[in-house]
């Protein structure tokens, strides 16, 4: 009888069971990338370059791993700068030192900076958030010659955490040495959040002697709603223009691009826009109907990003405006539209394509505008729906449900009382917004 090897057969046999077990591990899933908004835009723009100002970003692991989270935007001497700001009660250190920033006087020769960093919002964080917010523009300040006075921050992202700020500090000679003048696009990704694309716009203008640019950039997903929204905002032109007159422009547009947009009516503690105009364009100065084309071309570029930020509502398919006309007062026009556009019961009706526009007339009814039943008229698109406080006769249900099919609505309210218009921009409610935002944190 042949002697058995029982050292070797234990070996095969032990190699064996380990190929059993490897084969019965399931293979762990890659993991999946973030589906991007349906109505999110084909490709990122080509924004044309701004003289006088560049653009860092870098992975510095606030919060995420494996992507840029910290970027950095240097402004040349002379750079004038406004912003607008939330009027939350509870908003961020960093809101809060931008806005004492800009309420002191710079020195024209003086450049300027904006370091944002994502993951963490630094809201709600007391003296803490106080002291991050210093030590990353003093860091920031000391690495580009520039007083601390005239570094301006934002944070986004959690709410309540401290902010790691030593591992922004420990990135910022990085970004420094990597400034470039054509790198605005991963600014902008580098401030994402629940964002699925990043969110850029432009428009040039011929002005007295050259072209005059604008180029801006913008985050924002959820917790977005009038009085700002929770959105980061940078604008950049090489205009000639003085930074009270810059102010002036942007506060006068603000009110019915970025505080006529909501996804869910909630107003974040981080709401930032800044816009700073490097005076480098060739142009001159632009005064009348020059001027009149840039504060139009401003006008533009800020609602693009307005109605781009709603495109990526969290879990968003459709893009609505809500288009009120016919009403008493302003006041009253923008109470109604924001009332639709807020109404859970009206955006899940739009999120299942149902044309229930008795759900709009509850909105009306709630808003606290001045109403009368028999005046308003109600439509979809160019459908209309109701008339004279009862139903439109020659309105057929199926032409509803067709419209609502489409990913780009107009709900119009002519409310029959007076001169006042307004629109608001809107997505509808879907359970993934419900999903993202329950696993925010986890």
């Amino acid at each position: 009888m042949a002697k058995t090897d029982w050292k070797a057969e234990a070996k095969a046999m032990k190699k064996q069971l380990k190929l059993l077990r490897e084969a019965a591990i399931p293979a762990v899933p890659p993991k999946k990338a973030k589906p991007v908004s349906p109505l999110a835009p084909a490709t990122f723009p080509d924004l044309p370059r701004i003289a006088g100002v560049e653009f860092a970003a870098c992975e510095a692991g606030v919060r995420y791993k494996n992507r840029r989270d910290v970027m950095l935007i240097r402004l040349a001497p002379g750079t004038a700068m406004a912003g607008v700001f939330t009027r939350s009660t509870t908003r961020s250190a960093c809101v809060r030192d931008c806005q004492a920033k800009l309420a002191v006087k710079a020195p024209a020769d003086i450049g300027a900076a904006i370091i944002v960093n994502s993951g963490n919002s630094n809201a709600f964080t007391g003296q803490v958030g106080e002291e991050a917010v210093a030590a990353v523009t003093t860091a920031t300040a000391a690495a580009l010659g520039l007083p601390a006075t005239r570094v301006f921050s934002s944070s986004t992202g959690v709410i309540g955490e401290p902010l790691p700020h030593d591992r922004i500090t420990t990135v910022i000679p990085q970004l420094v040495a990597d400034l470039s003048d054509d790198a605005i696009d991963m600014a902008a990704q580098a401030m994402m959040t629940t964002d699925t694309f990043p969110k850029g716009a432009s428009a040039t203008i011929a002005g007295e002697g050259g072209p005059i640019h604008i180029a801006g950039i913008a985050k924002g997903s959820g917790m977005i709603a009038p009085d700002m929204a929770t959105m980061l905002v940078y604008i950049f032109t090489d205009a000639k223009i003085t930074a009270n007159a810059l102010q002036r422009l942007l506060s006068k547009h603000v009110d019915a691009t970025f505080n006529s947009i909501t996804v869910d009516s909630d107003t974040s503690t981080s709401d930032t826009l800044l816009l700073a105009a490097t005076g480098l364009s060739p142009a001159a100065p632009p005064k009348g109907p020059v001027l009149k084309a840039f504060e139009a071309a401003l006008h533009d570029v800020m609602r693009n990003l307005a109605h781009q930020v709603v495109r990526d509502g969290e879990g968003a398919t459709k893009f609505v405006e809500v288009r009120v006309t016919g009403a008493a007062t302003d006041d009253d026009a923008h109470k109604v539209a924001l009332a639709i556009a807020n109404s859970p019961l009206v955006k899940t009706a739009i999120a299942g394509q149902d044309p229930n526009w008795g759900r709009i007339v509850a909105a009306i009814g709630k808003s606290g505008a001045q109403a009368d039943r028999d005046s308003l008229t109600i439509r979809f698109g160019d459908i209309t729906v109701a008339k004279n406080g009862w139903r439109d006769p020659d309105y057929r249900e199926e032409d509803g449900a067709a419209y609502m099919l489409q990913p780009e609505l107009v709900i119009g309210v002519d409310m029959g009382l007076g001169k006042s218009n307004r629109s608001v921009w809107t997505c509808d409610l879907t359970a993934r917004y419900i999903e993202i935002n329950a696993d925010y944190r986890s």
